[in-house]
């Protein structure tokens, strides 16, 4: 079994409109195509959601195992046909946006495409997670390697995943919360 690579997955966000009238049938559709892309390679999952108002657009969140996993599934005769069904239940094409992988911490897909915090807020962000959790890794780890002998190199590549892992599961969901008015000052108002 194939482990996959989160640093080369892909995270793609469609945005688009239901006809009045025609959303049931736009959702089933959403859903028919989750089923084509699982037959695809690389597809790792995939989330619909409804707008939050009436009026407003859907989004439809797919992940990727990579870029040529997703390229694949954009010319392939599946997608084609599903997106040709949709037409006739939407009121334009999808708007379409690629997160990356701080995006995807500290925003999330169920913010509007043209919402962005400014790289110097996710910065600020970022290191308010990093610097505590870093400083709090090595102070307790490091003398636990050294005493075992390990060579400095590794000694810094071990501690590194300890962070890397603690940010994405524990302290980034938490500062994505508590830090929600920063970086996106209005959403989830």
């Amino acid at each position: 079994m194939t482990v996959p690579d989160p640093s080369t997955a892909v995270t793609r966000i469609a945005r688009r409109m239901a006809k009045p009238g025609h959303e049931r049938q736009y959702e089933q559709l959403v859903r028919e195509m989750f089923a084509l892309m699982k037959k695809h390679r690389g597809f790792r999952g995939g989330e619909l959601i409804p707008p939050a108002h009436p009026g407003e657009p859907y989004q439809v969140v797919v992940n990727y195992a990579t870029e040529a996993d997703l390229a694949a599934w954009d010319n392939s005769s599946d997608r084609n046909h599903i997106l040709g069904r949709m037409r006739q239940h939407a009121e334009s094409e999808p708007e379409h946006r690629r997160l990356d992988v701080l995006e995807e911490w500290f925003v999330g897909p169920s913010v509007p495409a043209s919402v962005h915090p400014p790289r110097w807020k996710t910065a600020v962000v970022t290191w308010m997670g990093i610097w505590p959790l870093a400083s709090i890794v090595i102070w307790l780890l490091t003398p636990v390697w050294e005493r075992m002998g390990l060579p400095f190199l590794l000694i810094t590549a071990i501690n590194v995943v300890f962070i890397v892992v603690f940010m994405t599961f524990l302290v980034a969901p938490v500062l994505t919360r508590l830090m929600k008015w920063f970086l996106v000052p209005g959403v989830g108002k």
